[in-house]
């Protein structure tokens, strides 16, 4: 039999050529990025009975013309110039409308890279609430073989605003670097299973200057976070999520993290979730931590994660302030400084969760973009969802 498969046809490439190696690359992570089951072992967290509704058009917002730093183009060009593949808007809580590209089914999971920081986070404020979890104590009360880690004099806060003073690069795309080191003990390399990833954390040495000065983007930071909830519930982490948001979220679909070989979630990058689920994060956020008449974290905790806490001065001296002038950064979610108070989770590749109090607007964007991290298009980015916050 000489003809293509429904899978070739469909996405250009076979199932086969889909391994480790390949899997964060374009263009298989238009399949990939929506199948991280298939490639990496993973928990699972079920959602309430009821299943998600149909998908709703943006009809003629698709059209609309946005001005943008290289010119004017309709919404619709520019979510596929920035390899979306899927979207939800709502607005004020109303859903209004949803776009997939035409290699993502609606209603599939995508991965979110490391807007699971930002969920992550949330499960620390619930754990707060309760008097279970303590952002001011020494990581060590919660993790005592962190002793003689970059980690060893940390607080808790520093890995949640993420300034630990680690000697750690994110160089995604070095394979001889400690980052690949870092992503074999997540099994999202090859050559991964001698060495677990809370086994790796515990090796990271730490630079001179005292933590809590500067705003470092240090993805091991929230694996750790994920730990520290472990042992502070004695729960393991998609127990937690289940429990403690996804059924009080009325979340419509199944949700699912990447683990290691000994089962520890990877919490800085790994969860599955689809567009709309994401979005109804979101919007929790904008309500101040309730969903569906039930509070899920408390106000207190989403104002100072979104409006209040974190750092300017510890920001201006990271490396994103490019991104967000005025920014800042608290419980692993970006405040934006714009006057319409907006704040967002962001993963590489394109994934954003983007909330604009101002207009009361919630977009949850999934993108295959082929290099893990774009600045320019970044920028676009944002410039994107300001303007489409006011339109729609």
């Amino acid at each position: 039999m000489t003809g293509k498969t429904a899978f070739e046809t469909k996405y250009g490439f076979a199932r086969k050529d889909v391994r480790l190696e390949t899997w964060r690359l374009s263009p298989f992570n238009r399949w990939s990025f929506q199948n991280v089951g298939e490639l990496v072992p993973s928990a699972h967290v079920a959602a309430a009975p009821g299943g998600e509704s149909q998908a709703k058009s943006l009809g003629a917002l698709l059209e609309e013309k946005i001005s943008l730093a290289g010119g004017s183009e309709t919404v619709e060009s520019f979510l596929k110039r920035s390899d979306t593949d899927g979207l939800t808007i709502l607005k004020a809580g109303k859903l209004v409308g949803d776009w997939s590209a035409p290699h993502m089914l609606f209603g599939a999971r995508h991965i979110i890279f490391s807007i699971s920081k930002s969920v992550t986070a949330i499960l620390a404020g619930i754990l707060e609430g309760e008097g279970l979890f303590d952002p001011n104590a020494p990581v060590t009360q919660y993790i005592p073989e962190a002793k003689g880690s970059a980690y060893g004099d940390a607080s808790v806060r520093n890995v949640l605003d993420m300034t630990v003073s680690l000697d750690f690069e994110e160089a995604y795309l070095d394979p001889e670097s400690a980052f690949a080191r870092y992503r074999r003990s997540t099994l999202w390399n090859p050559g991964g299973g001698s060495e677990s990833l809370a086994a790796f954390l515990m090796t990271i040495p730490r630079l001179a200057e005292p933590h809590g000065q500067t705003y470092r983007y240090r993805s091991p930071n929230s694996d750790v976070l994920g730990i520290l909830l472990e042992r502070a519930s004695g729960r393991r982490v998609s127990a937690l999520l289940g429990e403690k948001l996804w059924l009080p979220l009325g979340a419509a679909s199944e949700m699912s993290v990447t683990i290691d070989m000994e089962g520890t979630a990877r919490t800085a990058g790994g969860m599955s979730i689809t567009p709309r689920d994401l979005a109804r994060i979101g919007e929790m956020m904008r309500q101040g931590g309730t969903a569906n008449g039930r509070r899920i974290v408390p106000e207190a905790w989403v104002r100072d994660t979104v409006a209040t806490g974190g750092s300017h001065e510890a920001w201006q001296r990271g490396t994103m302030v490019f991104l967000f002038p005025k920014g800042r950064y608290r419980n692993k979610w970006y405040q934006t400084g714009h006057d319409s108070g907006a704040f967002c989770g962001i993963g590489i590749h394109g994934q954003w969760l983007y909330v604009n109090p101002k207009t009361e607007v919630v977009i949850a964007k999934m993108s295959s973009q082929p290099e893990p991290v774009d600045d320019k298009l970044d920028g676009e980015l944002v410039a994107f969802f300001e303007a489409l916050s006011g339109m729609v």
